[in-house]
């Protein structure tokens, strides 16, 4: 008995300080994991994990710290046993979870994770996005294969990323060792820091014999991604909080990253300063130069910033100081990370980002940006450039087509390699608008219909005729604005506005009714006199438009039908057609306006078969008013309705 309670004593000895030995070593780990010391939090953790021990919680910060340092295989590996061990995890695991899928090829479970993302957040735009762009896979290959990739033969066994073009040079970053010296290592990834490096840049695009760009710009900690002025002369580049011996650190001990500027001075790059919108407590990185040179892009998680990292703008003065850093805006910023901007010669911003649908990991996309100063559709430029890992740090030159861009895919040197690529095919989202024309009464489809495409000024673009199915079809280009009329014997016009959205199907269908003119009583001719308001004289309804616009609605087109009755009965009848609208809006636009309410009309009556020559057609604006709704003058709809109409008078019979 005596033995048994030794033995039991031992056993229970053995598991006491087994636990306080574990708690120890979780203790170590997690101390590594908070410090950002991801590469040695993941050593401790994946030892205790395969001694068959399992926690929630040791699960999340494995999956973490392989998904921070974009290694999302490894990443998805660890939260395959974090769902399995306890599904209801907090949103962005599920996104992470999502991100790490796509990088082993699980689309189909990544996005049933986005979903379920979608579901539990609701107001994240990265849930939108995806919930708005379901076939966001047929969508980037209709991107796809408009780029020749291969290595920039300048690739290390480390990180080598982020170029610049300088002069005929290629300036870029890399964690490579300094001849034989080991250096110091960067905790979150235990590799070496990176430094700059220039290299020429050959005929055939490859980059030879890389040297140190110059030991005052290169630090014992990260530098990265410059960009140079125009003339040469003038350096934007990233660096960790680092001047003058002096390292910063925030609250928390943390070396963040600060943008640097320096200037050329005798051959060497010197004079190091740094942005005044800089802070020790978030980090300002990857600088991109506008056009003009009179902006400057970059990414940062300064307070305001709407995700991880957003990208930021802010206004170069004449005198070299800098104006206060504006957000992007939603357009193009997510709750994700928006990172590494470029703006082409085609005043395209390119940036990579995680926080919309795409391969996997970072995807490059890109963004039209518009004389007003507002961003276009943005649109992902597709493979084999992006892959399901991370791609990134994509730079062009306009006149070539040819560039560099970074990626950690399968197949590199290293961690991060350059490839070199040439544009064969420039981006341009298009479409196809399809509809089918129907006949009402009958659901048949109407064969011959004339099917006219406007763009968003009403000017004619494509006239088709329908197929015996009464299909038709038009090529339309994204994010754009398009009227199409339908017009056929036998019915009133129809016309509908159309947005073409980055949907693969663009559809539009119509049904007509046949016209009701039959039973018209036409006016004798005694009855029609020269100077009279044909529609006052057949008592129909005036042709009323709604606010603003100048197409002509189903209504107008059956009191239209009438006019039209009259004037095949009297072939040499003319009219002058005089539309008018209400006092809102400014005096001007109303003129314009109502123009173009008389020319639709005029061109509703020519599409169907009445000369030209017969009609003629003036907008009189808000000069005409029949009530006393004037500027100022508050009225009820119906009275402002009663303007907007459009007289028939005889010209001649």
């Amino acid at each position: 008995m005596k033995m048994k309670k030794i033995v039991y004593t031992l056993f229970l000895s053995f598991f006491f300080f087994n636990a306080i030995a574990q708690k120890a070593v979780l203790a170590k780990a997690e101390k590594e994991y908070n410090d950002f010391a991801y590469a040695d939090a993941i050593a401790i953790y994946e030892k205790l994990a395969a001694k068959g021990y399992e926690d929630e919680k040791m699960f999340q910060r494995l999956g973490n710290a392989y998904y921070f340092n974009a290694e999302l295989p490894k990443a998805a590996a660890w939260y395959d046993k974090l769902f399995a061990l306890n599904a209801q995890q907090e949103p962005e695991y599920l996104y992470r979870y999502s991100q790490s899928l796509k990088s082993i090829g699980d689309y189909a479970k990544a996005d049933k994770m986005l979903d379920a993302f979608n579901k539990k957040t609701n107001t994240d735009s990265r849930g939108i996005l995806f919930e708005n762009n379901k076939n966001y896979l047929e969508q980037i290959k209709l991107n796809s294969g408009r780029f020749d990739i291969s290595s920039a033969n300048v690739n290390s066994e480390s990180s080598d990323f982020g170029s610049a073009f300088y002069n005929n040079n290629l300036v870029f970053s890399s964690a490579r060792k300094i001849g034989k010296a080991e250096g110091k290592t960067f905790k979150w990834t235990n590799k070496s820091f990176t430094n700059l490096y220039i290299a020429p840049i050959k005929a055939d695009g490859n980059v030879y014999n890389p040297v140190l760009l110059n030991k005052e710009i290169n630090s014992k900690f990260n530098e990265s991604t410059p960009v140079f002025t125009k003339d040469g002369k003038t350096m934007y580049f990233t660096r960790n909080n680092y001047l003058d011996g002096k390292r910063g650190k925030n609250d928390k001990n943390i070396t963040l990253l600060k943008l640097y500027k320096a200037t050329l001075v005798d051959g060497n790059w010197s004079n190091i300063t740094e942005l005044p919108f800089n802070s020790d407590r978030y980090s300002t990185a990857h600088p991109a130069l506008s056009l003009d040179e009179k902006k400057l892009y970059f990414a940062s998680d300064m307070p305001g910033t709407l995700g991880q990292s957003d990208l930021y703008s802010v206004t170069i003065n004449a005198d070299g100081t800098f104006g206060k850093p504006q957000n992007l805006g939603p357009s193009i910023n997510t709750e994700g990370r928006e990172t590494f901007p470029f703006i082409s010669g085609d005043n395209e911003l390119y940036f990579a980002t995680d926080g919309r649908p795409g391969l996997g990991g970072l995807d490059i996309v890109v963004s039209k940006i518009l004389e007003n100063g507002t961003f276009d559709q943005v649109q992902n430029i597709g493979e084999p450039i992006n892959t399901k890992f991370d791609d990134f740090a994509f730079i062009i030159d306009s006149q070539t087509r040819k560039g560099y861009f970074s990626s950690n895919k399968k197949g590199g040197v290293g961690n991060d390699d350059i490839y070199k690529f040439t544009e064969t095919k420039k981006l341009v989202c298009e479409r196809t608008l399809t509809g089918t024309i129907f006949d009402s009464r009958a659901s048949e489809k109407i064969e011959g219909a004339k099917v006219i495409l406007f763009d968003e000024n009403h000017q004619q673009i494509e006239e088709v005729t329908t197929a015996q199915d009464g299909s038709y079809s038009f090529k339309v280009n994204c994010n754009k604005k398009y009227f199409v009329r339908v017009e056929r014997k036998q019915y009133p016009a129809k016309e509908s506005s159309f947005a073409v959205t980055t949907s693969i199907d663009n559809k539009l269908d119509f049904t007509l009714e046949k016209e009701k003119i039959a039973a018209i009583e036409i006016p004798e001719i005694k009855a029609i006199k020269i100077g009279t308001d044909l529609g006052k004289t057949l008592n129909i309804s005036m042709i009323y438009f709604d606010l603003g616009k100048w197409n002509i609605t189903d209504a107008a087109a059956v009191e239209l039908g009438k006019i039209l009755a009259v004037m095949q009965e009297y072939p040499k009848m003319r009219i002058d057609i005089r539309s008018h609208t209400d006092s809102r809006s400014s005096a001007k636009s109303n003129l314009v306006l109502s123009d173009k309410r008389a020319k639709s009309i005029m061109a509703w009556l020519v599409s169907k078969g009445i000369d030209a020559k017969r009609l003629r057609g003036k907008g009189y604006g808000e000069s005409q008013l029949l009530n006393r709704c004037k500027d100022g003058v508050k009225c009820s709809e119906e009275e402002h309705l009663k303007n907007r109409r459009s007289e028939f008078m005889i010209i001649s019979i």
